[in-house]
């Protein structure tokens, strides 16, 4: 155990808050920030001075830890000025001795920041156990303690077979930033790699050994590493400068082993909200050996049909318990092993010898190929369904079903390419996935079990160790996935999620009263819905105030014919009867060739989204319209119609004559502004509608040109990009002069980070996802509209999504985020 003393005297803060991500993201090492109040800086603990460099120094204790304390931020730029070193490299000192002399008041002119980083250099072999509670430390106080871990036997076959030349390119050559890139990219490397310099030789691994070296830019570098693809690796990071040096090491960082208790991290997209520390158990399903050829086509369609009578049963005993999705999903399952077209392909392999493992296999993986070349995101991810499916039924079919999973340790955090439904179990505490999407019916599991769940990882998740301590955040705009959390975070997880639960429970209590702002401004909160009559029950008890968008589509997808008006006027009543009396905004069908259905003959599009579709398919086949309005028109409840992908307003003149010759001109009529057009011509279509509805998931990618399904430019896609946000603003503008509301339906709404600019821009209604309503309701009481609407106006005069989102967190962090 070695005691380490503060060097200085001064403001301690976690090194998160450094503002500079080498430090920040630890790839340096661990540590703690000080804010110095003196320029005088002592020896944290005896040791040997090993490098010195004026802004910096680092002291080798007895027991190997390294200890390196970075003097300000930038200040390698400063060449030395301001400081004044008082001991030389290999000079002993104890615990306070002075090292160095700073002239804090030139710092403060030239350089970016004052904070001072205090570093364990040598991660890989030390960590930290214990850091100091105090905010503010008087040098040689105590600031933390840390400990030896237990040391890697290193192989023989290490030995770096080989070797390459660089130039440093770095201005300041191999200091403190430029050598802990080359660290962290030599450490995903197994074996030893070493760079050579000026006539010395370091491990290319150390952080110290490197800067060490004393090289400068424009010097010529001997690499040895064990493969040709290190050398290659370490070439372009010691070629690469400043942010661009950042930037060649950001894979590395997230893909391979890392050193204990660094903070470095992995981004992915939240899909199931929440935060869960646990152990990471990695998921890498073998593929299930099968034999091609049958033996008989009857014995193998025998053989085939039990099994997956066999896998029926089994799900139908699960869907009769657990949660509405959970019932929904596995029921979903239930029809996909009926399909009588899944099923006539595996028996037509049957037919031609094949055996029923094998003839199952390729049935369902031609299906999943099919789904995941769509273009519609949601129909690409219920591939996965397919395969599950497969998995399930190959192991009945081989015996594998009788080999019993090892059992899951506690507070489990699932890893793997793509985290199939059946992999789901109690006592899972999230997962994380290298593919997947947001919207699948795991993802949709995981949130009804409250499982936190990260998506679209990347392959860096695959290189996660099994058995490590790992840390998931998916609360927020960006998940993250800790791959060692250290001690610290860890219990801060564990006090927030118990802080997050309390909070929840609070927000869950007042969440069926009106929704009021701060100064009394009244905001209505409603649900999305798309699936029946239990799902808006269950938003009644979340405290929805009405539907503010039923997606009808659930009626008329998956099947072979269209819903019959009594089937509509039964689910839709059932909807109405569920809600009580509250408003129930009835959205006709959006099908097209983005989402098509076997009774309608699309001709192919090269881009759907822009194709046929919403109210255009309505035009295309109109007896399917009027079949629907008529069912909406014979509810008994508060009903109103709402139109998707509404361009002009003679298309509202046009279905409302329709709804008036059916006996439906009592009913409101609204527009979905989703298109560009629609909100550049709001004025227009608010005189023609009864209220307007922001859909914001297509307006976004319509007014940025990305395709919300494009793999490689989906991330771009914000809306509070200020160009969505300006025609947010026009819309609401329009309804106010015409005395209409106007709503915001799309996936916006559900951001509380968002609420105060759609507040502020004139939005008075909000519709989203059922558990999202307690949460938006607490974080609307907080706000103060007159305030929501000054900062709004501000941000429609910024250039990017991010700017807008960094304004929100200064200004609104507290109202939004707590």
């Amino acid at each position: 155990m070695v005691t380490v003393l503060a060097p200085m005297a001064g403001w301690v803060s976690p090194l998160g808050e450094v503002p500079d991500p080498v430090f920040a993201d630890c790839i340096l090492g661990d540590g703690v920030a000080i804010d110095p109040t003196d320029g005088r800086i002592v020896a944290p603990c005896d040791g040997t001075i090993i490098a010195l460099a004026g802004h910096a120094f680092t002291l080798r204790e007895r027991s190997g830890a390294e200890i390196l304390i970075h003097i300000g931020l930038d200040t390698v730029a400063l060449k030395g000025k301001g400081f004044k070193a008082l001991v030389r490299e290999g000079q002993s000192v104890k615990a306070g001795d002075p090292v160095l002399v700073a002239d804090l008041d030139f710092l403060a002119r030239n350089a970016k920041s004052l904070i001072s980083p205090v570093i364990v250099a040598n991660g890989e072999g030390f960590r930290i156990a214990r850091r100091s509670e105090n905010r503010e430390v008087a040098a040689g106080a105590f600031l933390m303690e840390i400990v030896p871990l237990v040391a890697a036997v290193q192989s023989a076959t290490n030995v770096p077979a080989v070797t390459g030349k660089a130039i440093v390119a770095s201005e300041h050559g191999l200091h403190a930033r430029p050598s802990a890139l080359v660290a962290n990219t030599a450490k995903r490397f197994t074996g030893e790699v070493t760079l050579t310099s000026r006539g010395k030789r370091a491990n290319a691994k150390s952080t110290t050994a490197l800067m060490a070296l004393g090289a400068h830019q424009g010097d010529e570098v001997v690499i040895a590493a064990p493969s040709r693809a290190a050398v290659e690796a370490i070439t372009a990071v010691l070629a690469a400068t400043g942010e661009k040096a950042q930037r060649v090491l950001a894979p590395a960082v997230a893909v391979r082993a890392l050193p204990p208790n660094t903070a470095t991290r992995i981004h992915a997209i939240p899909a199931a909200p929440g935060r869960a520390i646990g152990t990471a158990v990695c998921l890498r399903a073998s593929e299930i050996a099968v034999v091609e050829s049958g033996h008989g086509i009857a014995a193998e369609t025998k053989a085939l049909r039990e099994a997956v009578a066999a896998l029926r049963a089994r799900l139908e005993i699960a869907a009769a318990s657990g949660d509405r999705a959970h019932r929904e999903i596995l029921s979903a399952h239930v029809a996909l092993l009926d399909d009588p077209g899944l099923a006539g392909a595996a028996e037509q392999q049957i037919a031609e010898g094949k055996s029923a493992a094998f003839a199952f296999r390729r049935a369902m993986r031609a299906s999943a190929e099919v789904l995941r070349s769509m273009d519609d995101a949601r129909m690409r991810e219920r591939a996965g369904d397919l395969i599950d499916l497969e998995r399930q039924v190959l192991r009945i079919l081989t015996g594998d079903a009788a080999e019993p999973a090892p059992p899951l340790p506690p507070s489990a955090i699932l890893i793997a390419e793509e985290i199939l439904p059946s992999d789901l179990k109690p006592g899972i505490a999230g997962f994380v996935s290298a593919g997947g999407g947001p919207t699948s019916h795991v993802v949709l599991l995981a949130a009804g079990m409250n499982i936190p769940a990260l998506v679209a990882g990347g392959a860096a998740v695959l290189d996660v160790p099994d058995g490590a301590d790992v840390l998931i955040d998916a609360d927020g705009g960006t998940g993250t996935l800790d791959l060692a959390p250290n001690p610290q975070s860890i219990a801060e997880t564990r006090q927030r999620v118990a802080a997050a639960a309390a909070r929840q429970a609070r927000e869950l209590a007042a969440a069926s009263a009106d929704c009021f702002t701060a100064d009394g401004v009244r905001v209505e909160v409603f649900a999305n819905l798309g699936k029946g009559a239990a799902e808006a029950a269950e938003a009644v008890r979340l405290g929805a105030e009405g539907c503010g968008v039923l997606r009808t589509e659930f009626l008329f997808m998956d099947r072979e014919t269209p819903p019959s008006e009594d089937e509509q006027l039964a689910a839709y009543q059932a909807i109405a009867d569920a809600l009580a009396g509250r408003s129930f905004i009835i959205r006709t069908f959006d099908i097209g060739a983005d989402k098509p259905v076997p009774y309608l003959q699309f001709s192919p599009e090269g881009n759907p989204q822009l194709g046929l579709r919403g109210i255009r398919t309505a035009e295309v086949w109109p007896d399917l319209l009027r079949t629907q309005l008529q069912a909406a028109a014979r509810v008994k409840g508060a009903v109103k119609i709402m139109l998707p992908m509404i361009i002009a307003p003679h298309e509202l003149r046009t279905i409302r004559a329709i709804l008036n010759g059916l006996g439906g001109s009592a009913l409101a009529l609204g527009a979905m502004v989703e298109t560009p057009s629609a909100a550049m011509l709001a004025d227009l279509i608010a005189a023609e509608a009864d209220f307007l509805s922001i859909g914001t998931n297509d307006l976004t990618q319509y007014v940025l040109a990305i395709d919300r399904g494009h793999r490689a430019l989906s991330g771009q896609l914000d809306a509070l990009h200020p160009a969505v946000l300006r025609l947010i603003a026009r819309t609401a503008e329009a309804a106010r002069a015409a005395h209409k509301p106007a709503a915001v339906c799309g996936g916006l709404a559900a951001d509380p980070s968002a609420a105060p600019l759609l507040i502020g821009l004139g939005i008075s209604e909000l519709s989203v996802p059922p558990p999202v309503i307690p949460r938006l309701k607490a974080v609307i009481r907080k706000l103060n509209s007159e305030d929501c609407r000054t900062k709004a106006c501000a941000v429609l005069n910024f250039e990017t999504p991010a700017d807008v989102r960094a304004f929100v967190k200064a200004n609104f962090g507290g109202e939004s985020q707590s």
